[in-house]
């Protein structure tokens, strides 16, 4: 019809958006909550006491799109036991200049060792401070864990982890509906 308008309607938007007015986000000192499910910095997860849920199978480095995750597997003994299985993560680092925090590591976790939080700040200085080690991604000792090694404290076998963690997560989803029912 009116072709020679076209470039005009185009242009319409751009000076439509040029005259409205920019929110200042005073970011350091006023920090803008996150969405419960944002993507942020990575955590490794510890049973209710104290060892580790991250059984050293790579399944999370070989998900990794970017390839930021190097997984190195470990043998437990009697002696020195870090998680219930028969392996544990023995080196685990995400180098964060390569990762682009997408989740899928969370995802391909079997026993939802590897979780995201909320934090968002990673920026640093040096290259080397950010690949986090396991020291720093795992989540600090509760009240009543005991640090590792020692021997399993909440069943004999390692399956009686895992129906504790499967528990664990059935009264987390009966949490999150009840939370989203009261809210609605």
């Amino acid at each position: 019809m009116l072709e020679w308008l076209n470039p005009v309607k185009g242009f319409g938007v751009t000076f439509h958006t040029m005259f409205k007015k920019v929110p200042t986000v005073e970011y350091p000192e006023v920090k803008a909550p996150t969405m419960p499910r944002f993507h942020g910095r990575h955590q490794l997860n510890r049973w209710p006491d104290g060892l580790e849920k991250c059984i050293g199978c790579e399944l999370c480095a070989w998900a990794c799109p970017a390839d930021a995750i190097y997984v190195e597997g470990g043998d437990n003994t009697e002696e020195d036991r870090f998680s219930p299985g028969e392996r544990y993560g023995r080196v685990y680092q995400i180098n964060y200049l390569r990762c682009i925090l997408c989740g899928l590591c969370i995802e391909a976790c079997p026993t939802r060792a590897l979780t995201m939080t909320n934090e968002y700040e990673l920026a640093d200085d040096s290259r080397e401070s950010l690949i986090f080690t396991k020291e720093q991604l795992l989540a600090p000792l509760l009240e009543g864990m005991e640090a590792p090694p020692h021997a399993m404290r909440l069943g004999e076998t390692e399956e009686d982890y895992y129906r504790l963690g499967s528990q664990d997560a059935d009264a987390a989803a009966r949490a999150d509906e009840r939370n989203s029912e009261a809210v609605q």
